[in-house]
């Protein structure tokens, strides 16, 4: 995997895998159920990616919005395409909802709804509660 999957806490924060992709659990938390949809590969610019790894997307873009469906409700998602410090190419994926969300007696209120999300105002999860988000999520990938 490359620095960019290892930096984002890689393989404990894994939630699925693809051939091209990987989904990881997002450490800091501005919604609930934030991700992270890497690719693997060692690229740095996303039309360098393989074909193959483009024509993926569509299935792991499925899997990811079936599942946050159902594990958050959202209204929106926001597929942010950042790579500002972290060369590798992925997506900051952004479950986006009026209102807070309620999860293990911790409240994530998405502070940017209606407009650009607040990713400087995230829950940072760590240790045994990064690890419960991460089993939490991987159930609504494996159903």
């Amino acid at each position: 995997m490359n620095a960019t999957i290892e930096k984002f806490g890689w393989p404990a924060t894994l939630v699925a895998e693809f051939d091209h992709w990987v989904v990881l659990a997002r450490p800091a938390q501005p919604t609930l159920g934030s991700l992270v949809l890497a690719a693997k590969s060692d690229v740095t610019a996303f039309g360098d990616l393989p074909a193959e790894a483009h024509a993926e997307l569509k299935r792991a873009t499925g899997a990811i919005e079936a599942a946050l469906g159902k594990a958050v409700g959202y209204a929106k998602l926001n597929y942010l395409m950042l790579m500002m410090v972290d060369p590798h190419v992925h997506f900051h994926v952004i479950p986006r909802y009026e209102g807070a969300r309620e999860w293990q007696g911790r409240e994530f209120v998405d502070c940017g709804w209606p407009k650009v999300p607040d990713l400087g105002h995230a829950v940072a999860l760590e240790g045994a509660d990064l690890d419960a988000l991460v089993a939490w999520l991987k159930g609504f990938f494996e159903g």
